[in-house]
């Protein structure tokens, strides 16, 4: 990847087909560039995927930082390979952003919450799309496990979902509410303990029957009596999301276990047609379980998401986790490369866990 400034012009220039090759590499080079108030040019933008170059919620997202920073944005089209950034100055406000598609709201929120962490005021995001999805972390997801992880670093979010969106229509709506922070805390997650409780909602939206959140609550119930019988607290509730909350059709289920140190873990499965909602349920169920097999603190998915805080911090940041995912290999290198941020990842005996430690830059808020 070069990372390298260019000599005429003071550019960060990233190349997006190296390591994960898709949409993350893009979002973390554009946040950290913007926090750096530094342009970034991002090249071979998602070569590594079967359809290359910017989808709609990838060049929502650029256009969403653009208006954040009052910056300049070139390249921004559906398929386009390469896009430039001059950002401005963080501002605060409210700024939309809308795919039109069912392009993930979550996704949009993983681009703009650092940027707006350092804004000069408390910010609101009005984001719309999809808000569960496949290949894409659910609103249910940036709520119930990511917030709280953020809580610890010091990061104040709040979430309304307005209008549930699911594919292939899109047409959710969440308003999200930032606070801006004066310099982020280190964190600190190495001690799962025990389980001690696990949750989750199955639900459908639109034409869908409630009999299929039913099926998928029950059969997900009956997987984790069996699979976890010291867990007293299992709690699977059924959800009908009710006509004006709900943007097309669309079926689902999370699961979060809880642990007597307060780490959270997810598995969650999207309803698909002609696939069994008994499946969806096992699908989700053996997403957590494979989550919960090593003595891990955090799930494969907020491995990933948490690496860009660590490296905003200040001092050093620890997390326990299960083996390294390519997303979160991805994360570290642009975090390396751009942000100066120095990383150690230290592999446990059995290889099964690892712990990624982290020095982070202490960004400071410059309006705080």
């Amino acid at each position: 990847m070069a990372s390298e400034a260019d000599n005429s012009n003071g550019t960060l220039i990233i190349d997006g087909s190296v390591m994960e090759g898709g949409g993350q590499i893009l979002r973390n080079a554009v946040s950290f560039a913007c926090l750096l108030n530094s342009a970034v040019c991002v090249q071979n933008i998602r070569a590594g995927r079967s359809a290359p170059g910017l989808r709609a919620q990838h060049m929502t997202g650029l256009q969403l930082v653009r208006d954040i920073t009052s910056g300049k944005l070139e390249g921004d089209k559906i398929g386009s390979t390469s896009v430039s950034l001059h950002p401005g100055s963080i501002g605060s406000g409210t700024f939309l952003a809308d795919t039109h598609t069912a392009g993930s709201v979550g996704l949009l929120m993983q681009l703009a919450l650092p940027c707006l962490l350092y804004a000069p005021a408390t910010s609101k995001l009005i984001l719309k799309g999809g808000t569960n999805a496949e290949m894409a972390p659910p609103i249910d997801y940036m709520m119930d496990i990511l917030r709280p992880a953020l809580k610890r670093l010091g990061v104040d979010f709040d979430c309304d979902i307005v209008k549930r969106g699911y594919y292939p229509k899109g047409g959710g709506e969440v308003h999200v509410t930032v606070k801006p922070v004066k310099q982020l805390k280190p964190l600190q997650l190495l001690e799962r303990g025990t389980l001690t409780k696990i949750t989750g909602r199955a639900y459908v939206a639109g034409v869908l029957p409630f009999k299929i959140a039913q099926t998928m609550a029950e059969v997900a119930y009956r997987m984790l009596k069996e699979k976890y019988p010291d867990v007293q607290d299992i709690k699977i509730e059924p959800d009908k999301e009710p006509g004006d909350k709900a943007h097309g059709s669309g079926s689902g289920i999370m699961v979060l276990a809880e642990s007597s140190t307060g780490c959270k873990i997810a598995g969650s499965a999207i309803g698909r047609k002609g696939v069994p909602p008994q499946e969806v349920a096992r699908n989700a169920v053996d997403e957590l379980t494979n989550n919960l097999q090593c003595d891990s603190c955090v799930d494969e998915h907020l491995q990933d998401q948490l690496i860009i805080f660590m490296a905003l911090a200040a001092g050093c940041s620890s997390m326990k986790c299960g083996p390294l995912t390519m997303h979160t290999q991805t994360a570290i290198h642009v975090a390396e490369k751009i942000m100066k941020a120095k990383f150690k990842v230290q592999q446990m005996s059995d290889a099964k866990e690892c712990i990624i430690e982290c020095e982070g830059i202490g960004l400071q808020n410059p309006h705080l």
